[in-house]
């Protein structure tokens, strides 16, 4: 039996709309402040698609910035991932829609929908591809306009979320690259954040659309005790079977949900602020593509260098949950 192939990121790129959407805005648009939002959240601002931008559009962007990264071409991929819980439709999968968009071969491509947790899975199954040998190259896109499922009246959910897109192509490397993978969920849980109508439970009508059921619904305090926690352990999954400590991380890049969560994860964890990448001010919560865009900002800013070791973190519906550590190349 030969030995599964080492797998690291090769290529990273992000698109963010262009339209900010400031707490001050939100002031008129809802009974809130720039204060409260800042202070229940970190967030001072978000990124808005366009009413013509959908999620595959943006994902096509940050797709091809990462291939330009990796210094492939669209024809080099043999598997394309788009981690999003806002596709453009329910079928055919935005994958799909973006291997046509850019050129791609007739590859495998399929959607992975487990929320904020999407890019993470998107990473460990591509891992799993390229590592058996059973593909060389992969695309993975966390991608989402949330915007497009927000209940903009309900300032307890309008003032999180935010619109954006993160890639990253896989492929051997020689050295480091992902080093452990831990992945869970539960199901039992699903009922604190979810979209309750337009699949086959409540399908779309006019009583379903006039009852709002068609925005993100979720119960925020239920879901901060969760996250603390299941953030903190997933984190000490994935380190427990490298031995890793807390010193031995370099930079933990957690899904970028709320500056209390993440600041209680660091506590739970043992980990100084400073190791705990933050740009959740900018961009609020994307979803699955908050941790795709963390990760190309912190390598922009010179937070990763080449032998760091990693962490990525996150949490979201489904319940969902899953690290990485990687060894930087």
């Amino acid at each position: 039996m030969c030995e599964n192939k080492k797998v690291g990121i090769i290529g990273l790129g992000a698109y963010l709309p262009e339209r900010v959407l400031t707490n001050k805005e939100l002031e008129k648009m809802v009974d809130t402040t720039d204060e409260w939002i800042t202070t229940r959240t970190g967030i001072k601002e978000r990124r808005i698609a366009r009413d013509d931008e959908a999620t595959s559009d943006m994902a096509v962007e940050a797709a091809k910035r990462a291939l330009d990264d990796a210094r492939l071409k669209p024809q080099d991929i043999d598997l394309i991932i788009v981690a999003t819980i806002t596709p453009d439709m329910f079928f055919p999968a935005t994958a799909c829609l973006v291997q046509a968009k850019i050129g791609a071969r007739t590859v495998p491509a399929f959607d992975v929908s487990v929320a904020c947790s999407g890019f993470i899975y998107g990473l460990a199954i591509a891992n799993q591809f390229i590592s058996s040998g059973t593909y060389k190259h992969a695309l993975v896109i966390a991608a989402e306009k949330l915007s497009s499922i927000t209940d903009w009246s309900d300032r307890s959910t309008c003032v999180l979320f935010g619109d954006g897109s993160g890639a990253a192509v896989l492929g051997p490397v020689e050295k480091g690259g992902i080093l452990s993978v831990y992945l869970g969920a539960d199901g039992k849980k699903g009922e604190l954040i979810k979209l309750p109508a337009g699949g086959s439970r409540i399908p779309a009508t006019k009583k379903s659309i006039e009852d709002g059921l068609h925005f993100v619904k979720m119960n925020g305090a239920e879901l901060f005790k969760h996250a603390v926690k299941i953030m903190a352990d997933a984190a000490l999954e994935a380190t427990r079977p490298l031995g890793l400590k807390a010193e031995d991380i370099s930079l933990v890049i957690p899904h970028q949900a709320n500056i209390r969560i993440l600041n209680a994860v660091a506590k739970r964890m043992g980990l100084s602020k400073e190791k705990i990448y933050l740009n959740i001010d900018k961009y609020g919560n994307m979803s699955a593509a908050s941790s795709a865009v963390a990760l190309v900002d912190a390598v922009k800013e010179g937070r990763i260098k080449k032998g760091d070791k990693v962490l990525l973190d996150a949490f979201g519906g489904g319940l969902t949950w899953g690290a990485i550590v990687l060894e930087w190349t």
